[in-house]
């Protein structure tokens, strides 16, 4: 069980720094044609279904369904006001400096994000894309 748990994790960290940089991309490509606030929001709305993508066919190798597409923005919400509470704690209660404080932010947003995705995904009630196995 662990091994493909880990394989899932490291999946999950190699295909979120794809998401990013596809992300980022498209924000810039948007730059000269919208204003810094539009382009942030489109650029954020496509890297939620970039990741939906990413994660159901590469990372979880699960089939897609409408729940699960339906419900997976609710993960990038959790993890901002997660991230948002973190943030805000190593600021003002531990005293961390603001360029500092994302690092403890990330810290506990990435891995929350992880279980929550995986736990989303895990329970879609489509067949996952492996072979089953039978044990007769």
């Amino acid at each position: 069980m662990i091994k493909p748990l880990a394989g899932q994790a490291a999946r999950f960290l190699v295909f979120g720094a794809l998401n990013t940089a596809a992300t980022y991309a498209i924000y810039l490509l948007l730059l000269p044609s919208l204003d810094y606030v539009r382009a942030y929001g489109v650029a954020y709305v496509a890297g939620i279904l970039i990741s939906y993508g990413l994660n159901v066919r590469f990372v979880f190798r699960v089939r897609p369904s409408w729940r699960s597409a339906l419900l997976f923005p609710l993960v990038y919400v959790i993890q901002y006001l997660v991230g948002l509470g973190v943030l805000h704690l190593a600021v003002e209660r531990f005293a961390i400096p603001r360029e500092y404080a994302l690092l403890a932010s990330i810290a506990v947003s990435v891995p929350l994000s992880f279980v929550l995705t995986r736990f989303l995904l895990a329970r879609t009630p489509t067949a996952k894309l492996r072979p089953k196995i039978s044990v007769e």
